[in-house]
């Protein structure tokens, strides 16, 4: 099972790195799809932390080649992925597919700004409550919440029960795909 993390320079480490690793453990195989060509920037909160290579560049990466799609956090990720119209359409193409999306934090911004948060039920870091209000969302405070194809979280310290979630989706997921016709 192929996933991606899509993301930019300015993301949260722990939001790309812990998920990635449990992904892995799991036995997914997870791409770093970015716009950035050889890697990107991480961050501790506000202060620069370690860099990540990317493995797939998001001009060349294929949604149909994913079976899912991670959008980690940080401000800086968050807004200048929403600003992308290739992320809009990668991650519009992962949707309409069914396919699970899982966001962290300010990872969200990218469902608001690809016109897919509407009617759907979420969490993000809390000063995204209104955008998602306003996209048509109803947001919850909680630290992992899953809505059809949605898993969606606050912030770092809810990764475990995010990555929990997330895998679960994925499980049922690969379930439904070997096993058609059975829930």
């Amino acid at each position: 099972m192929n996933i991606a993390i899509l993301v930019t320079d300015g993301f949260e480490q722990a939001e790309l790195l812990d998920p990635k690793k449990a992904l892995e453990e799991a036995g997914a195989t997870v791409h770093v799809v970015s716009d950035q060509s050889e890697s990107v920037q991480g961050f501790l909160h506000t202060e620069k932390a370690m860099r990540v290579s990317v493995d797939k560049a998001l001009a060349k990466a294929l949604p149909e080649d994913y079976a899912a799609v991670l959008l980690p956090g940080g401000v800086v990720n968050g807004d200048a992925l929403r600003m992308s119209p290739q992320a809009r359409g990668f991650i519009q193409s992962i949707n309409k597919a069914d396919k699970p999306i899982a966001s962290i934090c300010h990872g969200g911004w990218l469902l608001i700004s690809a016109g897919i948060a509407k009617d759907r039920t979420v969490t993000s870091w809390p000063s995204l409550q209104d955008d998602f209000r306003n996209a048509g969302s109803t947001w919850l405070d909680k630290e992992v919440v899953r809505d059809r194809n949605f898993v969606s979280s606050r912030k770092p310290d809810d990764i475990p029960a995010f990555n929990q979630a997330f895998i679960s989706l994925l499980r049922e997921q690969q379930h439904a795909a070997s096993h058609p016709g059975q829930k």
